[in-house]
């Protein structure tokens, strides 16, 4: 949108419309909302800018006005915006398919109406669908990338368990092995892993490159090896299995793809086929009706209440992207044709090499296996777009029924009674007689094919439609380069007659403002007319607002840097710490050894005293103290006098004990 409506304000309306759409019962998903809030933000009928500074008030009016349109189910403009969101998230590089398609769609009818010997405007298609093919392959490489990795996803259990797997016994290595057969049954597709049969014959192809012996060779190599034999082994065994059942050896489960495919493509084509021809007859009803609206002024007061600008360019939209659908399916009949005479070439190399021979060189027959795998993954390839196309095709087929309800059968017949309806290729043949005078335009380059090299290659403006009628009559008219076209500021735009030319001419930035300004009112203009370019920014907010009201600010954004010093904290580097597991059970084992030794000792007559040794003390001081009264005392001396200890004249021992110590007060 812009800077001025923020990431936070337009989430929050993205939001606020979804959960109301949904409190009245039609879900939406975000990014038709997003869509529908920039349609209603470009139209200038709701008075709004993206540069502006909305109020709260106007983003409840933005969101009210998002509702209604997103509920009006009865409007083909709703009905060609969801078509166009629907394409572009299903539809990988859709913006290069559908630009060349409509490019070369005009190109092709020109060319066509200038040879002899032309059929019809479905011819023209048939031959612009072959210029676009080799557009497609972007697109192909994006879908089968994206089938692959779901592929390897769900194989990807399965071969980890058999990269981790370490057998040790026989039963552990039949395990693998049939875990490999599996992976091999898996990967190619090709049958039922619940058919006996099928798994016996995947054996058997596997046992005759792959025996149960090599499985010790396997086990022992690197993970990444594991997996890119696992793969060789794959396509070895899918081409034996190809092989087999082109000799009638084998072959179960294994359908036929190139007969399918023979069959489904030209179903395909021709349901795009019915389709297209719908959407021209429907193209050509409502261009004619709009003209008449434009001559007559009865005719547009009758007409005016049908929405008949916009069922016309959800038929365009529609057609756009059925050529784009179609340039597929060519595509994809010419790689299957490619791929049948690719097929047929390597089996029949690859019998000449075999003759009924014992052995035969694996240097021979491998490469050619391989080729067989990948000419079959081709066919799958091509089922897979196929069914794709298909899918695209029906799916696309509901955003015309608001229109078809609009308009049935019956109402557009009686509509058109007295009006001359024209194809687009009547169109283009009525103006192939005239052409621009260069003379006449003194400041103004046109471009012819005789005196323009690479013509046929020029990037046209509008997807090939006329330049003035768009802005003018609001119509979708085919231009004719055979006009002429004219280059104004490096862009190429065409024209459906020669007086719009001269009138275009004359003012082409006034016509190309009213192209945008039509864009505005009708938001699905911007994508089928190619006009993403004029709405990169919008012209900045001129009307006031009053000062009193509550604004939401939007955010000042600039551009700013910073810088960090590498190492902004001390660093804090623990030297024993250690990160090997096995080097601490290393430590943890010696440690534990220490506590069960003992420490000893030894000194020799050498050593004896040899060892100097040195203290330091503090040394006692002298402290005394004084007091203001001096006095002592002294007490008596205990003396105690044992007497009988050396015995006497009794034969027993008698001690007498005698107090000696002298009274205190004698002292």
């Amino acid at each position: 949108m812009s800077g001025e409506l923020t990431e936070g304000i337009i989430k929050i309306i993205i939001r606020e419309v979804g959960q109301e759409c949904a409190t009245k019962g039609q879900a939406v998903s975000e990014t038709l909302v997003a869509f529908m809030v920039k349609a209603v933000v470009l139209d200038p009928r709701n008075e709004f800018n993206v540069d502006q500074i909305l109020t709260k008030k106007d983003v409840q009016n933005l969101i009210q006005l998002c509702v209604t349109r997103l509920l009006d189910t009865t409007n083909p403009s709703l009905s060609t915006i969801k078509m166009q969101v629907y394409f572009d998230m299903n539809y990988a590089d859709r913006g290069i398919l559908g630009h060349t398609a409509i490019r070369g769609a005009q190109k092709a009818k020109v060319a066509a109406l200038s040879r002899p010997g032309y059929f019809s405007g479905l011819y023209c298609l048939m031959l612009v669908v072959l210029m676009v093919n080799s557009t497609a392959v972007k697109y192909k490489a994006e879908l089968l990338r994206e089938q692959h990795r779901v592929l390897e996803g769900r194989l990807a259990p399965l071969v980890r368990d058999i990269t981790d797997s370490r057998p040790r016994v026989q039963g552990e290595m039949m395990k693998v092995y049939q875990m490999i057969v599996s992976y091999m049954l898996l990967s190619s597709g090709l049958g039922s892993p619940t058919d006996i049969e099928v798994v016996r014959e995947v054996t058997a192809a596997l046992q005759s490159i792959f025996p149960q012996t090599a499985l010790v060779a396997f086990i022992s190599l690197s993970k990444k090896d594991k997996e890119q034999q696992l793969k060789n082994l794959s396509m070895l065994v899918t081409g034996i299995r190809l092989f087999n059942k082109e000799c009638g050896k084998g072959g179960k489960g294994i359908d036929d793809l190139p007969a399918i495919l023979n069959e489904a493509i030209p179903s395909a084509t021709r349901t795009v086929e019915d389709s297209l021809n719908t959407c021209h007859v429907l193209a050509r009803c409502y261009t004619a009706l709009l003209e008449s609206m434009h001559e007559d002024q009865q005719r547009q007061r009758q007409l005016s209440s049908f929405k008949l600008k916009e069922a016309l360019f959800n038929v365009r939209q529609y057609e756009a992207f059925l050529c784009i659908l179609m340039s597929d399916a060519i595509t994809g009949a010419q790689e299957v044709e490619k791929m049948n005479v690719q097929f047929t070439t390597t089996m029949e190399q690859l019998k000449n090499t075999v003759q009924n021979k014992v052995s035969v060189d694996t240097k021979e027959v491998f490469p050619l296996f391989v080729a067989i795998y990948n000419v079959w993954t081709g066919f799958q390839n091509e089922i897979l777009l196929l069914s794709f196309l298909a899918n695209m095709t029906n799916s696309l087929q509901q955003f015309l029924e608001t229109q078809s309800q609009l308009f049935p059968e019956e109402v557009l017949t009686s509509l058109l009674e007295g009006v001359t309806v024209k194809t687009d290729e009547e169109r283009i043949r009525e103006t192939m007689g005239t052409r621009v005078n260069v003379s006449d335009f003194e400041n103004q380059e046109w471009l012819f094919p005789e005196t323009t090299a690479d013509f046929d290659q020029l990037l046209i403006q509008y997807r090939g439609f006329c330049a003035h009628a768009i802005g003018v009559k609001g119509l979708t008219l085919p231009g004719n380069p055979a006009i002429g076209i004219l280059k104004h500021k490096d862009r190429c735009y065409v024209f459906s007659s020669k007086e719009s030319a001269y009138i275009f001419a004359q003012d082409p930035d006034k016509f190309i403002q009213l192209n945008v300004e039509k864009a505005k009112e009708h938001a699905e203009l911007i994508h089928l007319l190619e006009l993403h370019h004029q709405f990169e920014y919008l012209a900045p907010y001129t009307q006031a607002r009053n000062a009193d009201k509550r604004l939401m600010k939007p955010t000042t954004k600039c551009d700013s840097s910073t810088q960090t010093d590498t190492h902004i904290l001390p660093p804090s580097i623990v030297r024993s710490y250690e990160w090997n597991e096995w080097e601490l059970r290393r430590k943890a084992i010696k440690l534990a050894n220490l506590r069960r030794k003992l420490t000893h000792a030894v000194q020799t007559d050498l050593s004896h005293l040899r060892r100097e040794n040195s203290t330091q003390v503090y040394l006692p001081k002298d402290v005394s103290s004084q007091t203001k009264h001096d006095n002592s005392s002294n007490v008596p001396r205990p003396q105690i006098f044992l007497a009988g200890l050396r015995g006497g004249s009794s034969a027993a021992t008698q001690m007498v004990k005698v107090g000696l110590t002298r009274p205190i007060d004698e002292t």
